[in-house]
């Protein structure tokens, strides 16, 4: 346990429903604490991407490689932030709340065994059956030269890291249920390092080893599966668990879980397999399509890793207790502040890529063989991607949410159901608007997703103070809209005055637009009485005077 870790979040007495509920202090403060973890994790992939940038630029090799990470990538997202949320995480906490931590500690050590003879059959599948694999994920590489025995190279080399990403989302789950939850939000950090080092360090050796340069960035990434493992097991090692080599199909506990995960890979998985289909549609796109979707997608993540990730794994342990002891109207209190938390942080984050994309794209990635044409194409991906803040980060809290409660049909069903709209937009719109309207078509997924899953939550929780939520919703936007009119005159009068400035100048100019944007939403948010701006602004003034 670290010192910065909160313990459990205190349960609040039950209230009227006329009273004001603002989020709770131990909500925020968890998914604050999330929130730095993630935040320093999201810097530093910003810093992996613009090192991408630097040496890659929007290239064959680049677009080889971006494939070839989506496939043990698309594994990562759902072990890491989709089936250990959705299926172990809930009966992990059930399991420690009803028999204790010695029966908890059993049923992790037979998670993280089954999870290495499963996983392990897949990477040993996917090494043999390397080529068709690669040919059905990027089949157009082989109009070009190399580009696609490239991409069939580095997938074999980064197979592997899904068994590592596996054990460490395993890790992960347990300190969250434990509400240890820097440790686990920071080690992906520890993975970026590793990236960052193997392209500084090792790009420029691996031509006299015979390798393509590109080769060092997957063995980069195997290196920070290894670091996400061992960054976290002495976090778990202090709270009294220990590995053993066992597994026992029969435990209850874990065959709930692998019971859980077939649906749960599939109700977390919509994001995922829509950027999965992006990036083979966008492989007939041309040389850098794949990268400018790649490189952009990874600019939106970054609020939704803020926002989404780090309020659903704040509220998802509380809510799996309140579940465990039947007690309904809390678990809905719970999901309730966390929705209209997330809504008044992702809006103006949406709000924000749309108006600063291209400054934003230009002055993280246009560097190196990154060209201004790639910025422009960046962002108009960017603007297109922007609207699955709001939906993916509602769909990170809503689909755990079915789960805390035992059910795990419906949210699969509506995962599906968003996936087979992305496929039928993006086919469309792919032929109307170019690359972009593959970024276009998953953002509309996204929020159709989203208001599935709400709709269909209300009724095994009695509603979800939709009232509410629609409250919090329309004054938000409101606030943000007057948050992007005046920094998007701002950034035009920036624009007409220094049209050609360097990037360290521009990085101070938007930091100065984004500084009068945050400080234009927080007056429009208390001159509409958005308590939960409210309750955001105290604590990260707690943290200053904590932290001068």
């Amino acid at each position: 346990m670290t010192p910065s870790e909160p313990t459990a979040p205190a349960v609040a007495a039950p209230h009227s429903p006329t009273e004001a509920d603002p989020p709770s202090p131990g909500l925020v403060r968890s998914a604050g604490l999330v929130g730095l973890g993630t935040m320093a994790s999201r810097l530093l992939g910003l810093v992996r991407n613009l090192t991408f940038a630097y040496f890659f630029g929007a290239t064959n090799a680049m677009d080889a490689f971006f494939v070839a990470y989506r496939i043990p990538n698309l594994m990562r997202d759902l072990f890491a932030e989709g089936v250990m949320s959705a299926a172990f995480v809930p009966t992990f906490t059930k399991r420690l709340t009803t028999e204790g931590r010695d029966s908890a500690w059993q049923l992790g050590n037979q998670l993280i065994n089954a999870l290495i003879v499963i996983t392990g059959g897949l990477v040993l599948a996917g090494i043999i059956f390397v080529v068709p694999l690669t040919r059905l994920f990027a089949g157009d590489f082989g109009a070009v030269p190399g580009k696609f025995e490239l991409t069939v190279q580095l997938t074999r080399v980064m197979l592997p890291f899904l068994t590592l990403v596996a054990i460490a989302a395993a890790c992960m789950g347990m300190l969250n249920s434990l509400h240890r939850f820097f440790t686990p939000a920071v080690s992906p950090a520890m993975l970026n390092v590793c990236v960052i080092a193997s392209a500084w360090v090792f790009v420029p050796l691996m031509p006299r080893a015979g390798f393509e340069p590109i080769m060092a960035i997957a063995f980069g990434f195997v290196l920070g599966g290894v670091a996400q493992i061992a960054i976290q097991y002495p976090s778990l090692r202090r709270e009294g668990f220990r590995y053993r080599p066992t597994l026992d199909l029969k435990d209850r506990g874990l065959r709930n879980i692998l019971g859980l995960m077939g649906p749960g890979t599939l109700a977390g998985a919509a994001l995922q397999i829509n950027v999965l289909v992006n990036t083979i549609l966008a492989t007939g796109e041309g040389t850098g399509a794949v990268s400018w979707l790649t490189y952009a997608f990874q600019l939106m993540y970054v609020p939704i890793g803020l926002v989404g990730v780090s309020i659903a794994t704040a509220a998802l342990p509380v809510m799996s207790r309140h579940a465990a002891l039947d007690d309904l109207p809390m678990v809905r209190r719970t999901l309730s502040r966390a929705l209209r938390l997330m809504l008044v942080l992702a809006v103006p984050a949406t709000v924000g890529l749309v108006v600063l994309a291209e400054p934003i794209a230009r002055m993280i990635y246009e560097r190196g063989n990154f060209t201004p044409a790639d910025t422009q194409a960046t962002a108009l991906a960017l603007v297109c991607y922007a609207p699955c803040v709001i939906g993916y980060s509602a769909v990170r809290l809503l689909v755990p949410s079915f789960y805390a409660l035992g059910r795990s049909l419906a949210p699969a069903i509506v995962s599906m159901a968003a996936v087979g709209l992305n496929i039928a937009l993006n086919l469309v719109l792919v032929r109307v608007i170019g690359f972009q309207g593959l970024a276009l078509g998953t953002a509309v997924a996204s929020l159709a997703n989203a208001g599935l899953l709400l709709a269909l939550l209300r009724r095994p929780l009695g509603g979800i103070d939709g009232q509410r939520v629609a409250e919090t919703l329309a004054k938000i936007t409101v606030a943000a809209a007057v948050m992007g009119f005046v920094v998007s005159g701002a950034d035009q009068w920036r624009q007409s005055i220094w049209p050609g400035i360097d990037s360290g100048w521009l990085m101070l100019l938007v930091g100065t637009e984004i500084v009068v944007g945050l400080a234009v939403l927080a007056a429009a948010a208390r001159a509409l009485k958005i308590a939960e701006i409210d309750e955001v602004l105290v604590q990260v003034g707690k943290r200053l005077r904590r932290n001068p």
